[in-house]
């Protein structure tokens, strides 16, 4: 899948690798980028690939046309009647699980950008993200009990990381779209822009975290994602054994003799 640079297409997802940056594209935009079984599948092999490809240093996921995503394709999830077809329900919530857990465990940064509305699981894709970066014409919603549904794609951990208990509960309670600048205040975002600077603002973006030294990197994200689950005493030892590998790289020889020569370091990851 990644054997060549450039744009890759296949069906409802897009790939594009360049400068160090892979993209995604959810794209399906007459259907807002909701997602069914195929195009999920189609995600989880992109995502692996781009993860698993060390010529990429960062990760951007994004949407097509006016929305980022718009969780599940609810036409394809039962019949008109309502009736739900559950083993077809749960492969999509079994997918969409190993999608956000790729997303969050990468050992590169991951930075969602959005474009327009995210409901349902697409909140869950963007939240599991390290970085959002948001048009101001976008939204977030977690829109599961319109439905009498259950938040998935690992929302129901991720918000009340983020903006705290009470206030996912509200969410989920009340289930509305958030306009961006909202997002923003409750730190479900981390930047709001204009939306036609979005696309800029994200390829600049993305090419300041290609350019980190990715030894280091990767390494911080390890020790602030352990740090939900550890003690001080702990994450100061997991510091100290971080500290030590990076001391021992190229990359740390890198940075100090560039910073003596007042120039860019260029830093390959050894």
């Amino acid at each position: 899948m990644m054997e060549t640079l450039g744009v890759m297409v296949k069906s409802a997802i897009g790939i594009e690798v360049a400068g160090g940056v892979g993209t995604i594209t959810l794209n399906r935009p007459e259907r807002l980028n909701a997602f069914d079984a195929e195009m999920l599948l189609e995600l989880l092999a992109a995502t692996r690939a781009l993860v698993e490809d060390e010529a990429v240093r960062a990760i951007v996921l994004t949407g097509s046309g006016r929305g980022f995503c718009a969780g599940a394709d609810l036409d394809r999830l039962g019949e008109p009647s309502g009736a739900i077809d559950e083993d077809a329900a749960m492969e999509l919530v079994r997918t969409g699980s190993e999608v956000v857990q790729l997303l969050h465990r990468a050992p590169k940064p991951v930075l969602a950008s959005l474009n327009g509305p995210a409901a349902g699981g697409g909140v869950g894709l963007a939240l599991a993200c390290d970085l959002r970066i948001a048009a101001e014409s976008a939204s977030l919603g977690l829109v599961f009990h319109r439905l009498g549904l259950h938040p998935d794609f690992g929302t129901s951990w991720f918000v009340p990381r983020l903006a705290g208990s009470a206030a996912a509960l509200e969410l989920l309670w009340t289930p509305r779209m958030l306009p961006a600048a909202r997002c923003l205040e409750l730190g479900l975002v981390n930047r709001v822009v204009r939306d036609e600077q979005l696309q800029h603002e994200t390829a600049a973006w993305a090419a300041r975290l290609a350019a980190l030294p990715p030894i280091a990197a990767r390494l911080a994200k390890r020790a602030v994602r352990e740090s939900a689950s550890t003690t001080l005493a702990e994450s100061l030892i997991i510091e100290a054994r971080h500290c030590r590998e990076c001391f021992r790289s190229e990359d740390a020889v890198e940075g100090l003799e560039a910073y003596h020569a007042k120039r860019v370091p260029e830093f390959h990851g050894r």
